[in-house]
């Protein structure tokens, strides 16, 4: 039994490691373009971040951030703070590579794909975006839907959020499938797909999310416990929680895996100590809400394996 579950937790990987390289490969030859026009000129240091949308807000939403850490980081010299937006997780893999990215912010999911997958990164400390440390998503459905357990969904549709979110999509679907579930999308049918599999659509928007579920056109959807607490009581008491997935950090920030061990450990310093300086407060403040920057929990070996459990393996 025990070589039957090592053949079949190295067939996971092999699978999603496939899977990951589709996700995100198709976007690797228009990443090595992106890079060469963000190149970075000596004596600056940048932040990268992620979005295939509003790039240029984006990067005007960080600017301060990045000044700050870079004016922090400078001592004698003068660099200068840059943001630079990828298009995709790949596109940021080619950006560490070529040494134009120092350092970016990302979700769980991305972090380990860029990270683990690709290695190009590393992971450094845990933001809290938003104020939250952790979150975890909660797999729920409406009390009169007349599904009030897990095993219930088998042969029903869940409803995601959108294809990259973390709680709205990647954590309950990995979730489902180490607890023995088959995923089927619904818009892709196939016809080899066993009757008591889970069907699952994307509602692309929170509301409609919420909007199908309570309508029972969906069985059941998913979503992170703070959109769940930001539910009003009506709501709340319309639906019931069938599962919660593992805590996951709201947000990693990550280093370039060939940064400078001394230039790691003064950024870790800056990033630490903002929540400690009035100014760093204020931008903390205005960067999404961010309270503060902490240690990894269990470093960062023990944050490699928490995401290699939740994004890789199935079975535990």
């Amino acid at each position: 039994m025990i070589k039957v579950a090592i053949h079949r937790r190295r067939q996971w990987r092999v699978l999603i490691g496939v899977a990951a390289f589709c996700l995100f490969g198709a976007a690797r030859n228009g990443a090595a373009a992106e890079a060469k026009e963000n190149k970075s000129a000596p004596g600056t240091f940048t932040l990268g971040l992620v979005s295939e949308v509003n790039r240029s807000a984006i990067e005007a939403h960080f600017a301060d951030f990045a000044a700050y850490v870079a004016r922090k980081l400078s001592g004698a010299s003068q660099m200068q703070g840059k943001v630079v937006v990828a298009a995709s997780p790949t596109a940021m893999v080619k950006l560490l590579e070529q040494k134009t990215v120092d350092y970016y912010f990302e979700s769980p999911y991305a972090t380990y794909v860029i990270n683990d997958v690709y290695g190009a990164g590393r992971a450094h400390l845990r933001r809290w975006k938003g104020g939250l440390a952790e979150y975890q998503s909660l797999i729920f459905s409406s009390r009169k839907g007349g599904i009030g357990r897990l095993q219930d969904l088998r042969g029903k549709t869940i409803v995601f959020e959108d294809p990259g979110s973390t709680s709205g999509y990647l954590l309950p679907k990995f979730f489902l499938l180490r607890n023995g579930f088959k995923l089927v999308e619904k818009a892709r049918p196939d016809p080899q797909a066993p009757a008591e599999a889970v069907r699952y659509i994307f509602a692309y928007s929170q509301e409609k999310l919420i909007d199908l579920v309570s309508k029972e056109a969906g069985h059941a959807g998913a979503f992170s416990n703070q959109d769940y607490a930001d539910l009003d009581a009506r709501m709340k008491a319309d639906f019931t929680v069938l599962a919660q997935t593992e805590k996951l950090p709201r947000h990693l920030v990550s280093i370039r895996a060939d940064l400078a061990p001394e230039l790691a450990e003064r950024l870790e310093k800056v990033l630490l100590g903002m929540d400690g300086d009035e100014e760093g407060r204020h931008i903390l403040n205005q960067t999404d809400h961010t309270t503060k920057f902490d240690m990894l929990p269990g470093g960062e070996e023990g944050m490699r394996r928490r995401l290699l459990e939740t994004f890789l393996a199935p079975e535990r």
